[in-house]
């Protein structure tokens, strides 16, 4: 008996413990975006205008202070549309935090672990339709450091629907001033359930490798960085048979110093995503620019406000490829609230025209 009370006595004391560290939390968000794209008379891409507004309302609980559960959804609403929701997500996920770890799993904002990855793997309009992963999420950080992998499951196979996944995994190391970066993702689309459906298995793999310079800190910018890497598709259809593995190299040049930002990406190889003209968007996720052979990108932003609360920034992109400049214009108006955010401790952002409109005070 004495035993079994002394048991008791314990979870008692340390489920009151955990009990008494539970906070609730919540998170409310309102992400405006408007994506101009000219791309007329273009073999790759089409001309079209993207516009629409989330309402991303989160609530949930924080216990032992590094784990936190949320639950909410992310609301879509194009401009223009007859309909009050075009797009709805579904968010719920457990989220571990505790360095040099970093754990999520469930229904997560895509914004908080695939931002870094470039444009050739997800194009601009990802965030804005597939705001969500569905998987899990593991990362190794240590400063600047970090090492993750990850599963996005995109489709459960079913009689009507085919079997997709992604798997991948990033990672960055600092040494002085240079660095080294990796991006990589696997995707699989399966067949249907239905036997008698013969749907062609395909594997589109993608992985980036590149070395660069990060003058940031010394030059005291917000950016000033460049990097060249080599980019590799691994892609086969499993009816086909045999591997395509198209190769290029990709240059990019990020500069952002008090509110503007120049963003460059040049590409010459092997164009990607061999299977496009069969498959289209249901197989590939990145910029459908990326088939050419030699591409420039060039993109002006102007950050009107920049902080962890509010981001306001307008940008105008040049495409150069068959021999012709295409533009893309973008505002972006994001708001983000939480209860659970050291926004103390945030550095504030600093802006070329700071003083330019105050009063001067008179003598």
């Amino acid at each position: 008996m004495n035993k079994k009370f002394c048991i008791i006595l314990i979870m008692s004391v340390l489920c009151g413990n955990t009990f008494a560290q539970i906070k609730f939390i919540w998170n409310a968000g309102l992400h405006n975006f408007f994506d101009n794209n000219e791309f007329s008379g273009s073999a790759y891409q089409i001309s079209q205008t993207m516009a629409g507004t989330h309402i991303v309302p989160q609530v949930g609980v924080s216990f032992l202070k590094n784990h936190k559960i949320l639950v909410g959804t992310d609301l879509m609403h194009e401009w223009g549309s007859r309909k009050i929701i075009d797009f709805f997500d579904i968010i719920a996920y457990y989220h571990f935090d505790n360095q040099p770890f970093r754990f999520y799993a469930g229904l997560i904002p895509r914004k908080n672990i695939l931002e870094k990855y470039p444009k050739m793997f997800f194009q601009d309009s990802i965030q804005n339709y597939r705001p969500t992963i569905t998987g899990v999420f593991w990362e190794f950080y240590k400063n600047d450091n970090y090492l993750n992998v990850w599963l996005d499951w995109t489709s459960r196979q079913t009689n009507k629907d085919n079997e997709k996944f992604f798997m991948g995994w990033s990672g960055r190391y600092n040494f002085w001033y240079l660095y080294a970066q990796h991006f990589g993702y696997m995707f699989h689309h399966a067949d249907k359930k239905n036997p008698q459906i013969n749907t062609p298995v395909n594997d589109n793999g993608l992985i980036l490798t590149s070395l660069g310079v990060d003058l940031a800190k010394k030059a005291n910018f917000e950016k000033l960085e460049t990097n060249i890497g080599w980019s590799v598709g691994l892609e086969r259809d499993r009816g086909e048979g045999g591997w395509h593995t198209p190769q290029g190299l990709l240059w990019e040049t990020k500069i952002e110093f008090r509110g503007l930002e120049l963003f460059n990406s040049f590409y010459a190889g092997k164009g990607q995503q061999v299977f496009y003209e069969h498959f289209g968007n249901d197989l590939y996720c990145g910029d459908k620019i990326y088939r050419s052979n030699l591409y420039d990108r060039l993109d002006l932003k102007i950050h009107f406000f920049k902080s962890s609360v509010v981001n306001v920034n307008f940008t105008y992109s040049f495409h150069i490829l068959e021999k012709k400049i295409y533009s893309q214009q973008m505002l972006v108006a994001n708001f983000d609230l939480d209860n659970f955010t050291n926004r103390k401790a945030e550095k504030k952002y600093r802006y070329l025209w700071d003083g330019w409109f105050r009063k001067k005070d008179k003598k």
